[in-house]
């Protein structure tokens, strides 16, 4: 007999958004911000946040080698949140296969779910300067029998909009597409042209981040200045610069900086390798220990800094990277096992995760819609730096109450697109 196959779609998507917290006005919202933060410590040294950063490293290198010297804009955490979400569904060795991707193989399904559910309430209250929103769904086709306990899962602990939509009828494109758009502000108008007859699900992951920098850089300071590009060429890019007091250290071949939005829970973290370290052979040698070490010696250094404007999109299918890391099955049409979602036969498996990301920035600030080494610190400490990223460089956004790494990025060309 013939069998018959149904797939799922997965999408992670960043962009803009508009979301924060008001001033705190008495006692009680004094302590409720005083626990907000003692939970946020806690789930730093989580085995989930771990999980997690440990794969963000893993995922930014392996994007790299299959798109060398080409700009990359991801949230590590959006895709961990969608692939999360999918492997609730999953069974035997596809659940198997999906957790050591993701490095959940040591922490139990409802661990992990109960740690997200904790995570993305403790994102949601940052400050008045730092707005982040988190929004997941669940696009069903109308007539197929899905099993209550999955769709359950996702609703209590990852507070996913569940829909029936007829994928038949032409308005289900639009409808999705709407509420693509509304989450991500308008930046993302459309993420489907049309919806195939095997197409059972659709999982969407938005997360969307607008921050302003806590001591924004001065307008009348930017000049054009060169960027150094691969090779012998330079690009005249317009550099913003400020200087002050910084969370500064230097390594054996980069130097880092953490540059604070707000109140300073979250920052953007910016490796410039050395004039003589390739950003590529950088990447490839970064993971969850190196950054660990490296984020633990930052310390208050004055120094000036020069930071090139950035404006641009990135889309990229992941499957190929998720199969090199070790997903290869859950893309099988006869092996996957996702019956966890609904009764099988028909197999479920999945045809594609789709990722695509927006990052803006300037003078304000920032908005966006993943070895063994040896360290070999330097010998004495500075007494001021000098940080002039003006070659290709690294960059990471991280909550640092909950230590999650909310995106990243490689730039190998500064652009600024519209």
């Amino acid at each position: 007999m013939k069998k018959h196959i149904s797939h799922v779609v997965i999408i992670g998507w960043i962009c803009s958004v508009v979301l924060g917290l008001h001033g705190c006005s008495n006692a009680d919202e004094l302590l409720g911000i005083t626990e907000v933060i003692k939970e946020a410590e806690h789930l730093a040294g989580t085995d989930l946040v771990l999980a997690n950063t440990e794969f963000a490293f893993d995922l930014l290198a392996k994007i790299h080698q299959q798109q060398p010297n080409e700009n990359i804009f991801i949230s590590p955490f959006s895709i961990s949140l969608a692939l999360s979400m999918t492997l609730n569904g999953a069974e035997g060795k596809t659940q198997l296969a999906m957790a050591n991707t993701l490095k959940l193989d040591l922490i139990s399904l409802d661990e992990a779910n109960q740690t997200y559910a904790k995570l993305r309430k403790s994102l949601q209250v940052l400050d008045t300067k730092v707005e982040l929103s988190i929004a997941n769904s669940l696009w069903l086709r109308q007539g197929v029998t899905f099993k209550p306990d999955f769709l359950e899962r996702n609703q209590n602990f990852f507070g996913t909009k569940v829909a029936a939509l007829d994928f038949d009828q032409p308005q289900s494109v639009g409808i999705i597409n709407r509420w693509v758009s509304q989450n991500t502000n308008k930046n993302i108008p459309k993420i489907i042209d049309s919806i195939s007859p095997q197409m059972v699900m659709l999982i969407i992951n938005a997360i969307h981040f607008k921050g302003r920098w806590s001591k924004e850089f001065d307008k009348s300071k930017t000049r054009e200045k060169d960027f150094q590009l691969l090779g012998e060429g330079t690009k005249r890019v317009p550099m913003m610069h400020q200087s002050g007091k910084y969370l500064y250290y230097s390594g054996s071949n980069f130097q880092v900086i953490n540059l604070p939005y707000g109140s300073g829970r979250i920052g953007m973290y910016i490796f410039l390798p050395n004039s003589d370290t390739f950003l590529g052979d950088f990447l490839t040698n970064l993971n969850a220990d190196n950054w660990k070490g490296w984020i633990s010696k930052l310390h208050k250094l004055e120094g000036d800094v020069a930071l090139p404007r950035l404006k641009f999109t990135y889309e990229a299918s992941l499957n190929r990277v998720l199969k090199v890391l070790g997903m290869e099955v859950a893309f099988a049409p006869n092996i996957a096992n996702f019956g966890g979602i609904r009764p099988v036969p028909p197999n479920l498996f999945i045809t594609e995760v789709k990722h695509k990301s927006f990052v803006e920035v300037n003078e304000e600030g920032a908005e966006a819609a993943a070895a063994t080494s040896v360290e070999i610190g330097v010998t004495s400490i500075p007494q001021k730096f000098s940080l002039m990223v003006n070659r290709p460089f690294l960059f990471v956004i991280q909550d640092n109450w909950t230590q999650t790494l909310l995106f990243m990025g490689a730039v190998f060309e500064p652009v600024i697109e519209g």
